[in-house]
């Protein structure tokens, strides 16, 4: 007669109380795994590299490298001044709405509400 083997999980210890052993496993990364994993980690690298490079933006006026690339001359708001007043006066040759929005970009302004006595940075190319 001939003998058959099975192997089980269980075996029996000394004192005969059945244990379960686990079968040794090892990890491994595949391809993708690894890829999935360098992945995880360049992006929050990146990220922080990004954000001081894409929030580095300012507006000319108040930087010293801005005033430096575009020559800037300065008007003082007087009385009864608005935008377009200004526009009109410092170029009567233009379209009043592209110094006006020129003049809002230049300054960082987010209205068109502009005080008396204010320094408005006007680009020496309208004048």
């Amino acid at each position: 007669m001939s003998t058959a083997t099975v192997f089980s999980p269980l075996h029996v210890g000394v004192v005969g109380a059945p244990r379960l052993v686990a079968p040794r496993t090892r990890l491994r990364l595949t391809r993708r795994g690894r890829a999935v994993l360098m992945a995880l980690t360049a992006l929050p690298l990146a990220a922080i590299v990004a954000v001081p490079l894409l929030s580095s933006g300012g507006a000319a006026a108040d930087s010293s490298v801005g005033a430096s690339m575009v020559q800037l001359q300065y008007v003082t708001v007087r009385a009864g001044d608005t935008l377009w007043s200004i526009a009109s006066r410092i170029a009567p040759q233009s379209d009043p709405r592209d110094v006006v929005d020129e003049l809002v970009r230049l300054n960082g302004l987010t209205s068109g509400a502009i005080q008396i006595g204010q320094q408005l940075a006007l680009p020496t190319n309208l004048r």
